[in-house]
C-alpha cells in the first residue's frame, strides 16, 4: 500500500519572462505554478506515494488553474479549501552567469494568508497518514496561519505521524526575531528538519563556522556543529543541510549532509549547470521524505535526495518532474547525460 504524505502551504502563480530576458525586456510571461510544500507534494506523487496538498485557494478560474496543475501530476487536492479573493503571485527573472535571478512577490492578501485555526479538519486529513511536511514560509504568512500550522502539527503528532520541516527563511516575509519566536514553538513537533547555508543562522542564530555563501566557501566542520546544536536544542531525529557552492547564477556545486544524532553522512558533490534552480531545496526534501519512508539507510537516503535535487536544476518550473527510477540511476553513478534510446 502506498504511503500517504500530507503537505500544507501556499501554491502561487509564477510569471517569468521567456528565456533569460529581464523584466524590462518582457512582452509576455511564461506561466507555471508552485510553492514550497506543493513542490514537495508533486515530487512524492511522482515517486508513487499518495500525496495530499492542503491549502486555501480562490474559487475563481485562476485558483482552479493551480488546483488543476497539481492534479495533472497526481497530487490529491481533496483537502484544499476554496475561498478568498486572490492567488499569490511571484515574478521571477532568471539570472545567468554573474547576473543573479530576482524574485518580486505580489502575495499580500492571498487566500492562504486568510487561513485561521479551525479551517481544516486535520483529524480527517491525517487519517492513515505516514508523514506531514511544512516549511517556514507557511507560518511566516501571518500569525493566524502560524496558529493553523501549530494546530496541524498537534493533530499530526496525535495520530503518530512523522513530521518534517524545511526552515526556508524568507526575509521578505518576516524578521529573524519573529522567525525565531514562531519557529521555536513549532520545532517541538518536528522529527526531521531541513536547512540550507543560511537558514539555521537566520532563524535560530546558529552559524556555520567560516562559511561565506556569497563566495561559495563551504566549511564542512562548521555545518557539523550546526547540526549538533540543532539536535541538542530541539531533539530532532535527523538534520539535513543542503550545501550550495555558488560559482555563478549558471553553475553551482551541490551536495548535502545528514546527521542522525550519532553519525554524520556527506553526499557526493554534483556540478550542476542550472536551467531553473527554484524548487531545488524542495526537491531535496521530497527525495529525503521518499527515501526515509521507503526504509533506505541514511547514506542511501541522502544520496537519493541530492541526486533528485541535482536533476531538478535541469527542469524548468518549480516542480521536479522526475521518476524514482531516474533518480536512482543518477544516485547510482550514471550522470553522463547520454541520450537514452
Amino acid at each position: 500500500m502506498a504511503k500517504k504524505v500530507v503537505t500544507f502551504g501556499e501554491i502561487m502563480l509564477r510569471l517569468s519572462p521567456p528565456g533569460y530576458q529581464r523584466f524590462v525586456q518582457a512582452n509576455s510571461f511564461d506561466v507555471v505554478y508552485g510553492g514550497g510544500e506543493a513542490n514537495v507534494a508533486v515530487s512524492l506523487a511522482n515517486y508513487g506515494f499518495d500525496s495530499y496538498f492542503v491549502s486555501k485557494v480562490p474559487k475563481h478560474e485562476i485558483g482552479q488553474c493551480a488546483v488543476d496543475h497539481l492534479r495533472r501530476y497526481g497530487v490529491h487536492t481533496d483537502y484544499i479549501v476554496r475561498d478568498g479573493d486572490r492567488l499569490g503571485i511571484y515574478f521571477l527573472e532568471v539570472g545567468a552567469s554573474q547576473r543573479p535571478s530576482k524574485v518580486v512577490y505580489d502575495r499580500a492578501g492571498s487566500a492562504i494568508s486568510q487561513v485561521k485555526a479551525g479551517d481544516f479538519n486535520w483529524d480527517q486529513i491525517f487519517d492513515g497518514a505516514d508523514w506531514f511536511h511544512f516549511t517556514g514560509i507557511t507560518p511566516a504568512l501571518g500569525d493566524e496561519v502560524a496558529e493553523a500550522t501549530l494546530e496541524a502539527l498537534k493533530a499530526a503528532k496525535g495520530k503518530g505521524v512523522k513530521v518534517s520541516a524545511d526552515l526556508n527563511y524568507r526575509k521578505k516575509l518576516w524578521t529573524p526575531e519573529k522567525a525565531n519566536q514562531v519557529m521555536s514553538k513549532l520545532m517541538e513537533y518536528v522529527d526531521v528538519v531541513i536547512a540550507n547555508e543560511e537558514d539555521a543562522e537566520k532563524v535560530f542564530g546558529i552559524k556555520a563556522g567560516q562559511t561565506d555563501v556569497t563566495s561559495g566557501q563551504i566549511d564542512q566542520e562548521g555545518y557539523y556543529q550546526v547540526a549538533r546544536q540543532l539536535v541538542e536544542r530541539f531533539g530532532f531525529e535527523k538534520v539535513a543541510i543542503t550545501l550550495r557552492e555558488s560559482i555563478s547564477a549558471s553553475d553551482n556545486n551541490w551536495s548535502a549532509l545528514l546527521y542522525d544524532g550519532r553519525d554524520f553522512y556527506r553526499s557526493r558533490t554534483y556540478k550542476v549547470h542550472i536551467v531553473d534552480r527554484v524548487g531545488g531545496g524542495d526537491s531535496f526534501g521530497g527525495g529525503l521524505i521518499y527515501s526515509l519512508l521507503s526504509g533506505k539507510a541514511p547514506q542511501d537516503a541522502l544520496e537519493f535526495a541530492v541526486a533528485a535535487s541535482a536533476l531538478k536544476h535541469s527542469i524548468f518550473g518549480d516542480f521536479n518532474l522526475v521518476s524514482a527510477a531516474e533518480v536512482e540511476t543518477l544516485a547510482g553513478g550514471d550522470g553522463s547525460g547520454r541520450v537514452q534510446r
